[in-house]
């Protein structure tokens, strides 16, 4: 027997969210994954984020990692950031996916701020501040067919 049962199972709708709905929703939560290119091909990590200003995605990573090789490699680099909140059980919520530049974070008073700000959940000395400046912006709200509202 499936653990996710589809008999009796209502279609749901999926409507487009607006860029700053996504947004918000983004900062909702507390963790994410990051999408980048290792070796010409896709990488994903989980890491946990803040959302700053209302628009800038802001990871912290090890100097070691993949991600801040990639990153500091290229000060253009192209990556994607996904977060959602869905229910396993009812099969509705939100996901959001963000594309845009990952830059490392130089200015020594953001970096402070950042660190006080944002709590690794991982052990290990994350040592690098990493921002995602959103260039693309789109999400989808998973709603039970014959629900009025978000």
């Amino acid at each position: 027997m499936s653990r996710f049962p589809t008999d009796g199972f209502a279609a749901r709708t999926a409507i487009d969210l607006q860029r700053a709905e996504a947004l918000r929703l983004l900062a909702s939560v507390s963790f994410g994954r990051v999408v980048f290119t290792r070796d010409a091909l896709p990488a994903i990590r989980p890491v946990n984020h803040l959302v700053d200003d209302n628009e800038i995605i802001i990871v912290r990573t090890q100097l070691t990692s993949r991600l801040t090789s990639v990153v500091r490699a290229d000060s253009n680099v192209v990556v994607a950031y996904e977060a959602d909140d869905i229910d396993p059980i009812r099969h509705v919520g939100w996901s959001v996916v963000v594309t845009g530049i990952a830059r490392t974070v130089t200015d020594p008073i953001r970096v402070a701020r950042y660190e006080r700000l944002l709590r690794p959940w991982v052990d290990g000395a994350m040592d690098t501040v990493v921002a995602i400046e959103p260039t693309l912006v789109t999400g989808v709200r998973l709603m039970e067919a014959n629900s009025k509202s978000a």
